[in-house]
């Protein structure tokens, strides 16, 4: 079978679709082929695929092919087993008869023969050319057809169709698709079902001495070719990945073959390219050469990748198999070119990169567009670095950057291996000279600042070395030769080079007498004599002139600009395809190559621009290693582009990186570009972070409490990363509320301009008044020269023990807590009870600092009305004790009482303005403030009777002080309050009739109540009685028994007993009988506490004998014996009232007495009457009130009529009868009206009645 490899080569290269036969037996093809052929390709297909699954394959591509056609001749039956993947996958049989015998004795059999090959699928395709309106021989063209079907149809398959070519023929395309899709899928299962079965039989001799790759990749890749044209892409990949692993197993397993790869031109990668060598010329024995055949599956795997629009696949099968077929290429590097392994990863990767981003057509914000730019900048990198080391192998490496990311790629990836390290051509004088004055004329860059570091290598280990070993005549141990005993520390020639300042080499090491080539004719040294650096380079530049045929390739290492230039185009796609992938990190590292380069042309803004990007990765990452070598680069930039606020920014983060990544003089050198710069050369303020450099942090410990408008002083840690010491113009921190975001930020700043030292420095910031709240430390900010810096940053640190340690708090600890306000100060009155009414008393004032101290504090007192402080007493302060101290004793009249200022603690005060200061020592206590008022009223009091039992309220002689306290260190604390102090008559006093004697004597109880919780001495008392009533017997207006003086305990009452009886009222009195009142007068003293309540008035001395006098108003009321007249209330006319009918009121009004026996102003013919009604409840129809005429003769009478209309129904109250003018105590009600009367509502109106 394998014989059959160039001819199932030419098979695949001119097949390409599915292949339908036409067997013309009516000769009709050339009738309907534009037909036929406008149905191609199939819109819809249903497939089976190799797991018997149905698959929905869209335009699958067909051809129809004649049975007479030279392409379709017969075959040996062999070659059909093996190529029967381009054997027609349905048979059209197209027929036409006119006439029935003859279909009956030549079409039939003939057809019969035909479709007797079972292997075919076919159908047959019935022709009528029959005109529509020949009836007979449409007629004739159905029976024929009819018969068609009865022999060639069977019940599970129809196998007949029918054209007409005169009539619509819609239904039989459609027919005819269902048909073709029905053909192709049962050959295609069969032939599916055949190449399974050949290759599980080869399978099954795998391990047998006559088994074959060949021909199991032979039957393999026809059967992935057949998916391949059925558009069934998913199997036919599947055969390729068996196949890749099948051909891995044989290789690792087999005899060692020839590997490949030493024809010219195979340093390009054919990735992509199946056809770029034909399988017959890497056959080898019964297998193919590895280099070629792998390439040559991955190029088909691609192509089918890429049909299923999975260039993201594409993309990682193919970074994935560079890899490991870099790895491949490695066990043979000493049989290939020199440098091949390299070359050819380059142009694979390109490959790649340039045919997958072609097929792509995703989105770059989907997932697997991020994944596919991912792999794409891995492509590139990966090329990029293999670029790079050609580029060091020839000698561009000492112009390479030396940069972190290049070191770790190149000082990891190992020198090429081959047999022989190549020489020297013998016509390559002028080379080596031109090298070895690029490797001595070449001298590191100086950093900025001045800053020296050893170069980071690009070399997993010294070239030279590696290079003089790998001559067939030179040994390991000659090392000392290379390097002429003068380096011992592994460093090597190149990194000597580098490292020294100026570049040079000494004389004696690399002696200009052996400069030479190292092969010449003459020389004896040839072998000898190790290489020199430039020698191997221009021995490494020939050499891959001889390995690469890439034309590109070749140029971009012919000169430095070439190779720069090629560089930057592959650092540039791999940073930008990084960018727009998940791996963005790894886009911005590349930015800092593109901005070395950048740099080292001139290019200062793109330069910068792409190290703002590095130096934003690393400072974000932490990674302070890397930005040290990256941040003086980018200072340096922005230096020669006057960004002056950025290289601000550079120096002030130079200072923040760790101590031991710069020496002390280079840090010094960063803060003095920092000062020169704030000082000199700024014309405007530029703000600046400086969160790294400078930190700040609450000392330890609690925070500092303040109450509520305190100012205070704020001590702040402040940690300088200044090398030296640095002053400041001014310096502020702000605080910010830590539960309120209302407040916003408030700015403390420091009174004096400091100068802050390396490490700790303790500022004092004091501190406004602060709203009440919790407050952490927010942006500490100041200003150095033309520099504004703030610093949001509470972490620095190094040990716990060390000057510049500061702890890393989180949560922020609050450092100021200003207390909301609370009660600092309380004022309360020092006595509950009542105090005596126009007489100057001591008010108490408790005032209770609360944890505050009250010294310097001002009092403003201003009295409400009634109430006035006496201004010729002076005020007095003393300590205050609880008022369990003064107590009285009511029973012995002994009162435990301090006299005014008789503590030890004492002092008079005086008020000026309405307000006082309090004294010093009273700052911390609780003290006691006795004021001296007096509460004004000048109403007299009224005495209550047992018919008339109701009293004043307490409010009445209720009075108001307004204090107001100022305290605090700047009288910013202000306490408010108003005390409400309650004054009282010293008595209340009540009447009684005990008994009426039947003379006419009316004996008078007079009752005492004490109202103050104070010891009443009552001395004397007399009743002035009003006209109307006279004293019985005594004729002073004293009480029957006199027991004076007598004490009155505190809230208890005592009784006096008067005799009085009714007297008469002359006519010049009778108008003030109704306003005149008896007065009570009453003599008393007092003893008591004014820490309890009612006390001795302050104007009268303890141990004077002035008395008070007491006056109290009592109304006395004579006995109604026999009335004057009578009003009765006559009955209603009808039962019942109604709302809304009117009913007359009627009342009668009798007089019962003769006008001699009755007073004046009873005895008049005319009294004046008023009707009372409630207006909701009835509507008055007349007059409420007028006058009516009633003779002055006793028994006379008269009938008061009102009309009254009810308002609302129910029980209600009826109008009443009032004489204004005549006391209720002369008017006799008989017959007594009814309290409620009963309304009914309204009676139905026809109007509003429905029939039922």
């Amino acid at each position: 079978m394998a014989n059959y490899l160039a001819q199932f080569q030419t098979i695949k290269s001119s097949c390409d679709r599915l292949i339908i036969a036409v067997e013309d037996v009516s000769d009709l093809w050339p009738s309907v082929k534009e037909g036929f052929e406008e149905r191609l390709p199939l819109k819809k297909a249903l497939l089976s695929n190799k797991t018997r699954n149905t698959v929905n394959v869209e335009n699958l591509s067909a051809e129809f092919i004649l049975t007479t056609d030279s392409r379709l001749r017969s075959r040996f039956s062999q070659e059909l087993s093996v190529f029967w993947f381009r054997e027609p996958y349905a048979t059209v049989v197209l027929v036409t008869c006119e006439d029935l015998d003859e279909f009956k004795t030549i079409l039939k059999p003939r057809l019969k023969l035909i479709v007797q090959n079972d292997e075919r699928e076919w159908f047959i395709v019935f022709v009528s050319k029959a005109h529509p309106n020949n009836d007979q021989a449409t007629k004739m063209a159905k029976k024929i057809y009819a018969r068609l079907q009865v022999d060639f149809n069977s019940k599970k398959r129809e196998r007949c169709c029918k054209l007409d070519l005169q009539g619509p023929d819609a239904n039989f395309w459609e027919d005819l698709d269902s048909k073709i899709v029905e053909s192709i899928r049962n050959s295609l299962d069969r032939r599916i079902q055949f190449y399974e079965e050949e290759i599980r039989k080869l399978t099954e001799q795998r391990f047998m001495p006559v088994w074959s790759f060949c021909n199991f990749f032979i039957l393999k890749e026809s059967l992935a070719f057949m998916f391949e044209m059925a558009h069934l892409f998913e199997d036919a990949l599947r055969e390729y990945d068996e196949l890749e692993l099948c051909y891995l197993e044989t290789v690792h397993t087999s005899k060692q073959r020839d590997f490949g790869g030493l024809e010219h031109a195979d340093d390009q990668a054919a990735l992509l390219n199946p056809g770029f060598k034909p399988l017959t010329q890497v056959v080898q024995d019964d297998s193919f050469r590895e280099f070629e055949f792998r390439q040559y599956l991955f190029a088909y795997q691609s192509k089918l990748l890429f049909k299923l629009f999975r260039a993201v696949e594409v993309a990682s099968r193919g970074y994935s198999f560079i890899i490991n077929f870099s790895k491949t290429l490695a066990l043979y590097e000493n049989f290939l070119p020199f440098c091949f392994r390299e070359v050819w990863v380059i142009t694979a990767c390109l490959a790649m990169i340039k045919s997958t981003a072609s097929h792509f057509d995703g989105s770059h914000a989907t997932a697997d567009g991020k994944e596919f730019f991912r792999l794409q900048g891995d492509l590139y990198s990966l090329s990029r670095v293999k670029f790079m080391r050609l580029a060091y192998l020839i000698g561009y490496g000492v112009e390479m950057e030396r940069s972190p990311v290049n070191s770790a790629s190149l000082s990891m990836l190992p020198w090429p291996k081959p047999a022989v390290w190549p020489l020297v051509p013998p016509d390559a004088s002028a080379d080596v000279l031109e090298k070895e004055k690029m490797v001595h004329q070449s001298s590191s860059r100086v950093k900025h600042f001045n800053i020296e570091r050893k170069p980071l290598p690009l070399e997993p280990s010294l070239l030279l070395r590696e290079a003089n070993r790998r001559r067939a005549s030179l040994s390991v141990g000659n090392a000392s030769e290379l390097f002429d005993g003068r380096w011992g520390d592994g460093s090597g020639l190149d990194g000597h080079l580098q490292f020294s300042p100026a570049g040079k080499v000494h004389a004696n090491l690399m002696s200009r007498t052996l400069s030479g080539p190292a092969n010449s004719e003459n020389s004896s040294l040839s072998f000898d004599r190790p290489m020199r650096l430039w020698e191997i380079h221009v021995a490494a530049e020939h050499a891959l002139k001889r390995t690469i045929s890439d034309p590109d390739l070749l140029k971009s290492i012919s000169s430095l600009p070439d190779f720069e230039k090629k560089y930057m185009e592959l650092t540039k796609g791999a940073a930008d395809n990084y960018h727009q992938s998940w791996w963005k990190r790894h886009g911005v590292v590349l930015d800092g190559e593109i901005g070395a380069l950048c740099l080292k042309h001139g290019n200062y803004d793109l330069a910068a621009k792409s190290y703002e990007k590095v130096c934003a990765l690393y400072a974000g990452e932490g990674w302070q290693d890397l930005l040290a070598e990256v941040l003086p680069n980018l200072a340096e930039c922005q230096k020669i582009l006057n960004d002056q606020a950025g290289y601000l920014s550079s120096c002030v983060r130079l200072l923040s990186l760790d101590n031991g990544l710069f020496s002390t003089k280079e840090r010094q050198v960063f803060q003095s570009e920092v000062v020169r710069l704030a000082h000199g050369e700024m014309k405007n303020p530029v703000p600046l972070d400086v969160s790294s450099l400078i930190t700040f942090s609450g000392n330890p410990g609690p925070p500092l409490e303040l109450c509520d408008g305190d100012p205070g002083t704020l001590a702040v840690t402040v940690w300088s990363g200044f090398p030296d010491d640095i002053a400041l113009e001014s310096l502020s921190l702000t605080l910010m509320s830590t539960f309120s975001t209302d407040e916003g930020v408030k700015d403390i700043k420091s009174s004096d301009a400091p100068v802050l030292k390396p490490g700790h420095n303790l500022i004092m910031l004091e501190l406004p008044l602060q709203k009440p709240g919790s407050y952490v430390l927010g942006v500490l900010t100041g200003q150095i020269g033309q520099l504004r810096f703030r610093s949001h940053s509470f972490s620095k640190g190094g040990p716990p023990d060390s000057d510049d340690f500061m702890s890393y708090e989180k949560p922020t600890r609050p450092v100021l807590k200003v207390h909301k306000p609370r009660p600092l100060v309380d004022i309360a009155a020092a006595a509950s009870s009542t105090l005596l009414i126009n007489e100057v008393q001591w008010v108490g004032l408790v005032v209770s600092p609360l944890n505050y101290s009250l010294k310097g504090a001002i009092l403003h007192i201003d009295t409400g009305p009634g109430l006035i402080i006496e201004e010729s007493q002076m005020i007095e302060m003393e300590h205050y004790r609880k008022a369990t101290d003064h107590m009285v004793n009511c029973s012995g009249l002994n009162i435990v009482k301090e006299d005014a200022c008789s503590s030890e603690v004492c002092e008079k005060l005086l008020l000026e303005n309405g307000q006082l200061s309090f004294p010093d020592w009273a700052g911390d206590m609780t003290t006691v403030l006795w004021l001296p008022v007096r509460a004004i009223d000048n109403m007299l009091a009224r005495g209550t009777s047992s018919v008339n039992p109701s009293r004043h309220s307490v409010v009445d002689g209720m009075r108001m002080i307004a204090l107001k306290l100022q305290f605090g260190v700047f009288h910013n604390q202000i306490f408010e309050r108003t005390i409400a102090v309650h004054f009282s008559e010293p008595f209340h006093v009540s009447t009684h009739v005990v008994d009426k004697c039947n003379d006419g004597t009316l004996l008078l109880q007079v009752i005492i109540y004490s109202q103050v919780k104070a010891s009443m001495k009552l001395c004397d008392a007399w009743l002035d009685l009003q006209p109307g009533f006279v004293h019985v017997g005594k004729g002073d207006g004293r009480p029957t028994s006199s027991f004076f003086p007598f004490v009155v305990s505190p809230s208890s009452r005592a009784a006096i007993l008067f005799v009085i009886c009714v007297g008469n009222i002359s006519r010049t009195d009778e108008t003030e009988v109704v306003k005149t009142d008896s007065i009570l007068n009453i003599k008393y003293g007092i003893e008591g506490d004014r820490a309890v309540g009612a006390h001795i008035p302050v104007n009268i001395k303890p141990e004077g004998k002035d008395e008070l006098l007491f006056k109290i108003a009592l109304p006395l009321q004579r006995p109604v014996l026999d009335p004057c007249l009578a009003v009765g209330f006559l009955p209603f006319t009808f039962d019942c009232l109604r709302v809304g009918q009117l009913v007359d009121m009627k009342w009668r009004l009798e007089r019962l007495k003769d006008p001699e026996e009755i007073q004046s102003f009873l005895s008049k013919d005319e009294l004046l009457y008023e009707i009372d009604a409630n207006p909701e409840n009835w509507m008055i129809a007349g007059r409420k009130r007028g006058h009516i005429s009633l003779a002055a003769t006793q028994g006379s009478r008269v009938v008061i009529t009102v009309s009254c209309l009810p308002l609302v129904s129910g029980y209600v109250r009826p109008p009443q009868l009032g004489l204004p003018g005549v006391a209720e105590s002369n008017i006799s009600c008989n017959p007594a009206g009814p309290h409620l009367v009963c309304v009914l509502p309204p009676t139905l109106s026809s109007s509003f009645c429905v029939p039922a």
